[in-house]
């Protein structure tokens, strides 16, 4: 059984910074590309960042220049440094990743989502 767990989530102020982590826990092949998505209240999911096994990297426009994405391969895990947060940076994180199972077998996974709030 596969699970991704995410942890920093939290309350900041406008201007501050958080580190959102997520580990990949079970017994696995090998992780392929990983992404952070957000949903706001009332809005859809959206892209914010993601990290190909390679290490190439895509921002959403709104937060280039702000946030980073990085993975570390020997821990399964993804993070999202963001800096300059917005109270429209306000959502659930949710953590993604293409996973391979097998040598074969390939499945999309998500975390819990972990709950980002900017005040202004």
């Amino acid at each position: 059984q596969v699970d991704l767990a995410e942890s920093g989530g939290g309350l900041v102020q406008a201007g501050g910074s958080l580190r959102l982590s997520c580990v990949v826990n079970g017994n696995i092949f090998r992780i392929n590309d990983m992404r952070w998505y957000r949903q706001a209240p009332g809005k859809q999911r959206e892209l914010v960042a993601g990290i190909t096994g390679a290490g190439n990297t895509n921002y959403a426009d709104s937060v280039k220049g702000r946030f980073t994405i990085s993975r570390d391969n020997a821990k399964n895990t993804v993070y999202v440094q963001m800096h300059s947060l917005k109270p429209e940076d306000t959502a659930v994180y949710y953590c993604n990743a293409d996973i391979k199972i097998t040598i074969l077998r390939q499945n999309s996974y998500w975390g819990q989502g972990t709950q980002v709030t900017v005040s202004a």
